[in-house]
C-alpha cells in the first residue's frame, strides 16, 4: 500500500475515533503533513464517499455509518476479510456460505484491478474438514438469535434421552466438528449449551423474549467467567 493510501486509512481511522470535531492544524501535526496536503486528503475521502462534516477554522468529524471502501483496507485486513468468507463459505451452512461468497463478490468487484488480483491468487484457504454436511436446523437458529425469537425444541441429550423445552437463543459457537447454540432455558431456569447435532426439531414459540439479546449475553458471559474461576480455586486446592 502507498504512503499516501496509508495515511488516508489512518486518517479515516482517527476521525472515526473521534467523538468531537478535530481542528485541521492538529491533523496536519499528527500526520506530520502540512495543513494544505490535509485538506486534500479530507476532499479525496470525501469524494470516496466518506460523510466528514467540517471546514477549516470549524474542524472535521466523521458522520457515523461510513463504511469503508474496500481500496481502503490494508493489506492484512484484505487477507483476513478473504480467509474468514472462504471458511465461512466451508464451515457453515448453506445460506450463510452463499452470503459469505457474495460479500467477498460484492468486496472483489470494486477493487482495483492490481489489488483484486492480488486478493484472488492470494494462497489462504480454508479447506472444508467436516465429516458431514451441516446440521438443517442453523438457518433457523442463526434467524432466531438475529430476531431474539423464542424456540420450541426437540432435543436428545448425550444418552439419546428427548426433552421437549422452550428456549431464548442468543449465541452460537461454529467449531471445526459441530456447532454449539447458547440460550436461556425455560424448563432448567439457566443457561444452557446445544449442539446443533441433537437437536430434533424447531418451531417458532410465537414471541420474542423478554429480555434483550444483549443483556442475555452479559449475563452468560458474566456466568462463564465466575464459573472459570471456580474451576481454577478448585484445580489449585
Amino acid at each position: 500500500m502507498s504512503t499516501r493510501a496509508t495515511r488516508l486509512l489512518k486518517l479515516l481511522d482517527a476521525l472515526r475515533q473521534r467523538r468531537q470535531p478535530v481542528s485541521g492544524v492538529q491533523l496536519a501535526e499528527t500526520f506530520g503533513v502540512s495543513l494544505r496536503t490535509l485538506y486534500r486528503d479530507i476532499d479525496t475521502l470525501r469524494g470516496q464517499g466518506a460523510d466528514i462534516a467540517g471546514d477549516p477554522g470549524i474542524g472535521y468529524q466523521l458522520r457515523p455509518g461510513f463504511l469503508l471502501p474496500p481500496m481502503m483496507f490494508s493489506e492484512e485486513e484484505l487477507e483476513a476479510m478473504v480467509l474468514g468468507t472462504r471458511w465461512v463459505a466451508s464451515h457453515a451452512d448453506p445460506e450463510l456460505a452463499t452470503a459469505a461468497r457474495g460479500a467477498m463478490d460484492r468486496i472483489l468487484g470494486i477493487l482495483p484491478e492490481g489489488l483484486r488480483l492480488q486478493v484472488e491468487t492470494g494462497g489462504l484457504f480454508a479447506p472444508d474438514w467436516r465429516p458431514s454436511a451441516p446440521e438443517p436446523w442453523l438457518p433457523t437458529l442463526r434467524r432466531a438469535i438475529r430476531g431474539q425469537r423464542a424456540l420450541h425444541l426437540a432435543y436428545a441429550d448425550a444418552g439419546k434421552r428427548v426433552s421437549q423445552r422452550t428456549i431464548w437463543p442468543f449465541a452460537m459457537a461454529f467449531l471445526d466438528d459441530r456447532r454449539l447454540l447458547a440460550a436461556w432455558c425455560e424448563l432448567r431456569g439457566e443457561f444452557r449449551h446445544f449442539r446443533a447435532d441433537r437437536v430434533l426439531g424447531l418451531e417458532d414459540a410465537g414471541r420474542g423474549y423478554p429480555e434483550t439479546r444483549h443483556g442475555l449475553l452479559r449475563r452468560w458471559r458474566v456466568q462463564e467467567q465466575l464459573r472459570q474461576r471456580d474451576r481454577v480455586t478448585a484445580d489449585r486446592n
